[in-house]
C-alpha cells in the first residue's frame, strides 16, 4: 500500500459523500475513489457551491436599508451561478424518467407539461416577485408612515408574504407522519402474463417509474428516525394504465385483524392524551394495556420487539404488502398473491443502545443515510417477489390467508422473483414530493385486485379519506407527484384546488354533445374479479382467526440465539417503562402461549412470579410449524459488501499521514465512506510531514454514526486521543455495539486505554478486532474489510455489557 503521488488526492472525499460537517479547508478532493458520471457531478457540485457562496463574502448593500437611503431601494445583490449544479437540489437532477422528466433543469422557467418538469421552478437570474408576478422593489422592510411610523395596512407585499407563511403547513399524516422518499424505477425480469395483466409485469425488461416513501408509524413528523417502530414501505408505480400503490410495511403481519380496531390501536400507541407523552414510543401503559387485552397482537409483538423494528437503514430492510391480494390475467383467471421486497444490501439492524444514542446524535439518521447513498450513486436496490397460491391451497393452510396477523412461511409457498426496483434520484423538494405524495391502497390497476381481508377492506376507504383532509380536497391527484403518467379523462369537475381546465360543455355520461366521450373501456379497462360472496350480515371473524400463537412461536423458534436475546431485552425494556403491574403480568401470561422460556426470562427480568398461562380463544391444538430460517435477519446478508458503510479513522497530531491516506483510499475504492475524525476541526500535523484535515469532530460525529473504526499508527496521536474522553467513549461504544475495529501499531494502545479487550467473553480472539504492526497494513485492512462486510460480531455481546 505504498503511496503513489500520481494518484489524484482523495483527501476529504468522505465529506463530499456525506451531508454533515466537513474539513475547515474548502478545497475539494480531486477524486472520490471512482471515476464515473455521479462522482464527477458530485465533485463539480461541491466545488461550484463553495465557489458560489465564496463570491458573496458580505452583503454590500446592507447599509441601504437604513435612514434616507432606504427611500430609494436598489437592486438586490446577486451573482451568476455559472454552473447549474451549484444551485441544484440534487446531483441526480439530470437522471431522466417518464415521471421526473428529461432531467434538464429549465433555469429561470416554470413551464408545464406531462412530467414533473412541468412543475419545477428555478429562480436563476430572476427578479423577486409577488405571487401575482409583480416585481418586489424592497424585500427588507415593511411599508411605514415615516421611518419610525406604523406599518401601513395597504402593504399587500407584506400581507401576502406573512399570510402564505402562516399557512405553509398542512395536517400531518395520523400515522406514517415521519417519512423519507426517492424516485426510481421497477424493471421486470420476465413476462408474467400467465399470472397477471398488470402493466409493470407485461414484458421482460420493461421499466416503470416509481416513487417510494419509507416511514415510521407512531411518531409525529418531527420525531426521531430510529425509534422502535414498524416502518412503512410504500411504492407508487406510475404505470401506463394508471397509478398502482403498493402500500406496505417492513414487517409482513399486522397488529390487528379488522380495520374496526385500527383507531383503537393508534390511540393506544400514540402519546397518552392526558400528558402528550411519550413521543414515537410504544413503551407506555396505554399501548401495553391494549396489547395485553388483544391476543391477536401476539405475532406482531414478536416482530416489533425484534431487531426488525430498529433497521440499520431503509436500504437494509425488507418490505411486504402484508395483505393477500389477487392477481388477475387477461382471461379473467385469478390466483392469490403476497408481495415481498428484499434489499440487495441485506437485512441489517441497529442494536437498541445504539438506536437510542443515534436519536440524540442525529435524529435524521435514516433520512440522511438514504439521501447520501442516492446522491453518491450507491443506488438502493430491492428485488420484488411473488408468493403465489390458489384458493384451494389457501383452504388447506392451517391459518386463514385473509388474517393479516398471519404470514405464509416461505417453505410452504416459495418466493418467485419477478423484478427489481432501483432508487436513483432524490426528490427536488421535500414538501412538494415527499410530504404531498398520497398513497392509497385503493389505487390498483387492471391485473391487481383485492381479497376480503377485513383490514385491507377498511384501508381502501381510510387512505383515500385521510388524503382529502390532508391535501385540501378531492383534487389531490392533480398535485404533480400524485398525477399519473397515464392520460386522465373523466367527468369529475370542480372542487378545491382544481388545476385542469376542461374544454367543452359536457360533464356527464352518456352524452351525445361530446360524441359520447369519454367512453368506458369495457373489457380492456379495470373490472373487479367476480369472486362469489354469500352469507348473512354479521359482525365477527372466521374461526381460524381465533388462533393467535402458533405463528408467534414460529417466529421465536426461527430466530438465532442472539436475536432471541434481543427480543427478551426489548420486552423487558418496554414493560419496565409500564407503571401498571397488572399489565406486565398479562403480557407475560400471554407470552406463555408462545414459549415458556421466553415468558420465564421476561418474568425474571421484571421481578415477577410466572403467572398462569392466558386462556386461548381457540381450543383447537396449535398448528406445529418447523423453524423458518427466512424469518431471521441473518438469512439475507446482502450482496453489496462494505459499500456505503461509514468508517471513522481517528487522527491526531503525529498520526502516520501516509498510512492514513492509504487506508482511506483503500476503503474508498471498495465503496465504503471513510472520514477523518478528531478532537476538533482543523489540520493536524503528521509523522509524514503532510498535514491531515479533520473532516468531523468527535462531538459532531460520535461513535453511533459509524459502522467501524480505524486507529492508525502514531504515538503522538495516541497520546492526544488517549487524554480525550470523547475518543475513549467512541471506542467503548464501537466495542459495545459489536462493530469492527482496526488498530495499527501504536493504535493498539488506545484500545488498552479505553479498556477494550481483544478477546471474546469466552477467551477466544475477537474476529472483528484486528490488531497489526505498522508493517502489516495490507493484510490487516483486508481482514478489517471482511469483518466490516459482516456488519457486527455479536459474539462479544453480554448482558449487561462488560465495557
Amino acid at each position: 500500500m505504498a503511496s503513489n503521488k500520481k494518484t489524484p488526492s482523495t483527501d476529504g472525499a468522505g465529506s463530499v459523500l456525506s451531508s454533515m460537517s466537513g474539513p475547515s479547508d474548502s478545497n475539494a478532493p480531486h477524486s472520490l475513489g471512482a471515476d464515473n458520471d455521479v462522482s464527477r457531478a458530485l465533485l463539480q457540485k461541491t466545488a461550484a457551491s463553495q465557489q458560489l457562496a465564496a463570491a458573496m463574502a458580505v452583503n454590500p448593500k446592507e447599509d441601504g436599508q437604513y435612514g434616507e437611503a432606504a427611500r430609494a431601494p436598489v437592486e438586490g445583490v446577486h451573482v451568476a451561478a455559472g454552473e447549474p449544479l451549484a444551485t441544484a437540489s440534487t446531483t441526480g437532477e439530470t437522471i431522466p424518467s417518464p415521471k421526473t422528466g428529461d432531467g434538464q433543469p429549465a433555469l429561470g422557467e416554470n413551464a408545464r407539461n406531462a412530467s414533473l418538469d412541468g412543475a419545477r421552478s428555478d429562480d436563476s437570474g430572476c427578479v423577486l416577485t409577488t405571487n401575482q408576478g409583480v416585481p418586489v422593489g424592497d424585500n427588507q422592510n415593511s411599508l411605514k408612515a415615516g421611518l419610525r411610523g406604523p406599518t401601513l395596512m395597504e402593504d399587500f407585499i407584506l400581507r401576502e408574504k406573512l399570510t402564505h407563511f402562516d399557512h405553509e403547513r398542512i395536517p400531518e399524516r395520523v400515522v406514517h407522519a415521519r417519512g423519507s422518499a426517492a424516485h426510481g424505477y421497477f424493471e421486470c425480469y420476465k413476462e408474467q402474463s400467465k399470472l397477471t395483466r398488470a402493466a409493470p409485469f407485461a414484458k421482460a425488461g420493461k421499466r416503470t417509474p416509481v416513487f417510494v416513501r419509507f416511514s415510521t408509524v407512531a411518531g409525529e413528523r418531527g420525531s426521531t428516525d430510529t425509534a422502535r417502530d414498524v416502518r412503512g414501505f410504500a411504492v407508487k408505480f406510475y404505470t401506463d394504465e394508471g397509478n398502482w400503490d403498493l402500500v406496505g410495511n417492513n414487517i409482513p403481519v399486522f397488529f390487528i385483524q379488522d380495520s374496526m380496531k385500527f383507531p383503537d390501536l393508534v390511540h393506544a400507541v400514540k402519546p397518552e392524551p392526558h400528558n402528550g407523552m411519550p413521543q414515537a414510543a410504544s413503551a407506555h401503559d396505554t399501548f401495553w394495556d391494549f396489547a395485553s387485552l388483544s391476543p391477536e397482537i401476539t405475532h406482531m409483538l414478536m416482530w416489533a420487539m425484534s431487531d426488525r423494528a430498529i433497521p440499520r437503514s431503509y436500504r437494509m430492510m425488507q418490505g411486504f404488502g402484508v395483505h393477500t391480494f389477487r392477481l388477475v390475467n387477461a382471461k379473467g383467471q385469478s390466483v392469490f398473491c403476497k408481495f415481498h421486497w428484499s434489499p440487495m444490501a441485506g437485512t441489517h439492524s441497529l442494536v437498541w443502545d445504539e438506536a437510542v444514542k443515534i436519536s440524540g446524535a442525529d435524529s435524521d439518521f435514516h433520512r440522511r443515510d438514504l439521501w447520501e447513498a442516492i446522491e453518491c450513486g450507491a443506488y438502493p436496490e430491492y428485488e420484488l417477489s411473488f408468493q403465489v397460491f390458489t384458493e384451494a391451497q389457501a383452504e388447506a393452510f392451517p391459518f386463514d390467508v385473509l388474517d393479516p396477523t398471519k404470514l405464509i412461511p416461505e417453505e410452504l409457498v416459495p418466493l418467485v422473483p419477478v423484478g427489481k426496483m432501483v432508487l436513483n434520484r432524490n426528490p427536488d423538494n421535500f414538501f412538494a414530493e415527499t410530504e404531498q405524495v398520497a398513497f392509497c391502497t385503493a389505487h390498483i390497476v387492471p391485473g391487481i385486485d383485492f381479497s376480503n381481508d377485513p383490514l385491507l377492506q377498511g384501508r381502501i376507504h381510510s387512505y383515500m379519506d385521510t388524503q382529502i383532509t390532508r391535501l385540501g380536497g378531492a383534487n389531490f391527484h392533480e398535485i404533480p407527484i400524485n398525477s399519473p403518467l397515464a392520460p386522465v379523462h373523466n367527468n369529475q369537475r370542480d372542487g378545491i384546488h382544481r388545476q385542469a381546465i376542461n374544454r367543452g360543455r359536457v360533464a356527464y355520461e352518456p352524452n351525445s354533445l361530446a360524441g359520447g366521450c369519454p367512453f368506458q373501456a369495457g373489457a380492456k379497462g379495470f373490472n373487479s374479479f367476480p369472486a362469489s360472496a354469500e352469507g348473512d350480515k354479521v359482525r365477527g371473524k372466521p374461526e381460524k382467526f381465533a388462533e393467535h400463537y402458533a405463528q408467534a412461536r414460529l417466529f421465536w423458534i426461527s430466530q438465532t440465539a442472539v436475536e432471541q436475546d434481543h427480543i427478551v431485552h426489548a420486552f423487558r425494556f418496554e414493560l419496565s417503562k409500564v407503571q401498571t403491574v397488572a399489565i406486565r403480568q398479562r403480557i407475560v401470561a400471554m407470552l406463555r402461549n408462545v414459549d415458556d422460556s421466553l415468558a420465564q426470562r421476561l418474568a425474571d427480568g421484571l421481578g415477577l412470579a410466572l403467572p398462569p398461562v392466558m386462556p386461548r380463544a381457540s381450543l383447537q391444538p396449535l398448528p406445529a410449524y418447523p423453524p423458518s430460517p427466512a424469518l431471521s435477519l441473518f438469512f439475507r446478508p446482502g450482496k453489496t459488501g462494505i459499500h456505503t458503510l461509514r468508517v471513522a479513522i481517528l487522527v491526531g497530531p503525529g498520526s502516520d499521514g501516509a498510512q492514513v491516506r492509504n487506508i482511506y483510499a483503500s476503503l474508498l475504492a471498495d465503496g465504503a465512506v471513510p472520514r477523518l475524525v478528531g478532537s476538533q476541526l482543523g489540520k493536524v500535523d503528521t509523522s509524514g510531514g503532510v498535514p491531515l484535515d479533520v473532516e468531523i469532530s468527535l462531538e459532531a460525529g460520535p461513535s453511533v454514526l459509524f459502522d467501524a473504526v480505524v486507529l492508525p499508527d502514531g504515538q503522538g496521536a495516541v497520546q492526544q486521543l488517549g487524554s480525550d474522553a470523547n475518543a475513549l467513549d467512541f471506542l467503548r461504544l464501537q466495542y459495545r455495539h459489536c462493530k469492527p475495529m482496526l488498530a495499527i501499531g501504536a493504535g493498539k494502545d488506545l484500545l488498552d486505554k479505553a479498556g477494550v479487550p481483544v478477546t471474546l467473553p469466552d477467551g477466544k480472539p475477537d474476529p472483528a478486532i484486528i490488531v497489526a504492526p505498522a508493517g502489516d497494513v495490507v493484510k490487516a485492512v483486508a481482514a478489517f474489510k471482511k469483518a466490516l462486510a459482516a456488519h457486527r460480531t455479536f459474539a462479544r455481546e453480554t448482558d449487561p455489557p462488560r465495557v
